[in-house]
């Protein structure tokens, strides 16, 4: 009996103060598949591109109502260093400048977000080819994920 009753008014106390859920129909979820995204033209923005559009559910069948402009800019640092002189582990960091411009024209919002990763330095070729990409991969998924919901604290506050 009290348990009901105490629901009821956590109910009616949330119901009066104005809480929408974050994904809910009014909420901010409905309007990030709307989100175009465009990023700069090689395989690190290719990847962001991906993995922002997937995060952010991209429909495309619908026209977007905000346009995302990403800049990416990453750095490799060698970390560890062998016998020979050689890194063992790489530090990549990826800085992406972000601008989310409603299509119907106002004022635009913007950000920065910065991801770093590590990865193994391997002795054959294409092994340290595959373990950079793997690296980059990673620094692309997390930073779509810091996109991502900094558009959604963007998108809350209008």
């Amino acid at each position: 009996m009290r348990i009901s009753v105490l629901l009821i008014v956590t109910a009616l106390g949330l119901s009066g103060c104005g809480f929408t859920p974050l994904y809910g129909e009014t909420g901010v979820g409905s309007s990030l598949s709307r989100i175009a995204v465009t990023t700069q033209d090689d395989r690190l923005g290719y990847r962001v591109r991906e993995q922002l559009e997937d995060a952010l559910g991209r429909d495309g069948a619908q026209a977007p109502l905000w346009q995302l402009e990403t800049s990416l800019e990453q750095s490799r640092r060698p970390l560890g260093r062998r016998i020979d002189d050689t890194a063992t582990r790489y530090e990549l960091t990826v800085r992406g400048s972000w601008t989310l411009t409603p299509s119907a024209g106002g004022a635009a919002v913007s950000g920065v977000e910065t991801v770093t990763t590590t990865y193994a330095a391997a002795d054959q070729p294409f092994a340290a080819i595959a373990a950079q990409q793997d690296g980059e991969e990673r620094a692309a998924a997390e930073l779509a994920r810091l996109i991502r919901l900094a558009l959604m604290r963007a998108l809350s506050d209008q």
